[in-house]
């Protein structure tokens, strides 16, 4: 397009009457090459510039006279300044990419990518931040095998993007360490109180004082019981998803970590049924509070039932776009979800019953209840 306007303005220039002077347009060449181009291209279209313009006054026989030699050089200054904004502009690009590499890559660390499969079961998780260029922020996740199962954690501290940062790193080191050394969720659950509590004693501005905690649910899942358990620190309740329904898992909250005080905190251990073809869906309040133009909130069970039949990983692509779309393609809170699947039957010679142990469902409004 630059070349085109060169060549177009020098021939039109020639063709209309000699009191008319068209060649100081040129300089438009130069300028829109800048846009999308380096500075080596842009020099070139500066130069053919300069020379059209060259041209233009041999060839009216008036080259050297003050007016042209004047757009001459007025045309080489323009074009010249402009080249030096595209080596600015250029470093400056570099020096955006190579900031933006550290800190994905950080991100990256921060918030391992949890594994497709973690012995029996089927894992895929989604990260949507609010922040623009970030890919984390105040919710997280991790799992980890343990010796006769998997530990999971999903939470989010309060505050989004990259301001909430170094509270979801706190939680999820100090998880990564204690899900091997204790026993039970509940003792699990009351370290990670600890930790948070000694980070905010340390890090806690004066101002927010008592308003820095963490919702977090962690779960327990058994190789070969048909089963999960669970312990709700102040987080919202997973999804039980099977064949064409979605119901809420109904569990005792404790207070969310971080605001338990100096008194001990009573952690309840849910256990649930989780059989074979049985999909865990677990979020953050990011998605279930996703407001539409109208103010109403993404209707989250329902959606999910829909796609009850799908893998992990399809259920969550659904989800995303389901998401977007209903919040009108932003989100105005970080939002996570995992999605976990068992896949193998538990062991022969076990039993096992449906029934809800410590734990129970909640049902979506108009659907029967379970078997017991």
């Amino acid at each position: 397009m630059p070349f085109v306007l060169i060549v177009a303005i020098t021939v039109v220039d020639l063709l209309v009457p000699a009191d008319v002077h068209l060649g100081p347009l040129l300089v438009i060449a130069p300028a829109i090459t800048a846009s999308f181009a380096g500075p080596r291209v842009t020099g070139v279209i500066g130069g053919l510039a300069v020379a059209a313009q060259a041209y233009i006054g041999w060839h009216i026989g008036a080259l050297f006279t003050r007016n042209v030699m004047v757009q001459i050089l007025a045309l080489a200054v323009l074009s010249f300044l402009t080249v030096c904004f595209c080596v600015v502009r250029e470093r400056r690009r570099k020096e955006l990419a190579q900031v933006r590499s550290v800190a994905e890559a950080a991100q990256h660390v921060l918030l391992w990518p949890l594994p497709e499969q973690l012995g029996p079961l089927q894992i895929a998780c989604l990260y949507l931040a609010a922040e623009d260029e970030a890919q984390i922020g105040g919710d997280l996740y991790a799992a980890t095998r343990t010796e006769h199962g998997a530990r999971v954690m999903i939470g989010d501290v309060r505050g989004k993007g990259l301001s909430a940062i170094g509270e979801a790193a706190l939680l999820l080191g100090a998880f990564r360490e204690a899900a091997h050394q204790h026993t039970t969720l509940p003792a699990l659950a009351a370290g990670l109180e600890q930790s948070v509590s000694r980070y905010l004693a340390d890090f806690e501005p004066e101002e927010e004082a008592g308003e820095r905690f963490a919702t977090a649910l962690l779960l327990e899942i058994p190789d070969e019981d048909p089963i999960t358990r669970l312990t709700s620190c102040g987080h919202p309740p997973p999804l039980l998803l099977r064949p064409g329904d979605a119901v809420t898992v109904l569990v005792h909250p404790a207070p969310p970590l971080g605001v338990g005080g100096s008194g001990p905190v009573d952690y309840t251990l849910d256990v649930f049924s989780f059989e074979p073809g049985d999909t865990l869906l677990l979020y953050t309040d990011g998605v279930i509070e996703a407001r539409d133009t109208s103010g109403s909130f993404y209707p989250f069970a329902e959606r999910a039932a829909q796609w009850t039949d799908h893998s992990p990983g399809t259920l969550l692509h659904h989800i995303r776009r389901d998401l977007l779309t209903h919040a009108g393609g932003r989100l105005e809170d970080d939002a996570a979800l995992i999605a976990i699947r068992r896949t193998a039957a538990p062991h022969p010679g076990r039993h096992h019953a449906r029934a809800i142990h410590a734990g129970g469902l909640r049902h979506r409004p108009g659907s029967e209840p379970p078997p017991g």
